[in-house]
């Protein structure tokens, strides 16, 4: 596999910045110091909101998630998902379903305040990154939208969960 282009380095370079941006919850903290966290809500530990996410992402591909599945998506051990799922569902954030397929099996599932924090958070982030990209071209945003896109596509295509 030759030597990687200096775009594939650049490229390689940002997204290490964007995970240790991740790291240091640099958005959550924004959402701090901008008077955005309120609510019984803004105890919660971002990985709540983390595994909220990910329950939404799993109804959107039709399927549910268990907590030892939302363990594995989310790179953390079972007993640390179970507590976060735990805190989910005491905040009313989620709430547990019967599996119809496996009685053994408990899903877990967004409930309306839920998908409203979700959509709270989902808007605190489009605002960020519009003011983060405001100076710029309608092309430019339209072309890292589509390449992001496929670049994330194509990297967990090659990644496994």
């Amino acid at each position: 596999m030759g030597k990687p282009s200096m775009d594939v380095a650049d490229i390689e370079t940002a997204v290490v910045a964007l995970r240790r941006s991740r790291q240091r919850r640099a958005l959550a903290r924004l959402a701090e110091r901008r008077g955005e966290h309120a609510g019984h809500q803004a105890r919660l530990p971002d990985a709540v909101f983390e595994l909220l996410d990910a329950v939404e992402a799993a109804e959107g591909e039709g399927a549910a998630l268990t907590v030892t599945e939302a363990a594995t998506l989310l790179g953390v051990d079972q007993p640390r998902s179970s507590r976060l799922a735990s805190q989910g569902l005491q905040a009313g954030l989620l709430r547990r379903e019967d599996d119809q397929h496996d009685g053994r099996r408990s899903l877990l599932a967004l409930t309306p305040e839920g998908r409203d924090a979700l959509a709270r958070i989902r808007t605190f982030r489009r605002g960020i990154i519009a003011e983060a990209t405001a100076s710029w071209a309608a092309e430019d945003r339209a072309a890292l939208a589509h390449l992001l896109t496929r670049f994330v596509r194509d990297f967990s295509a090659i990644t496994p969960h």
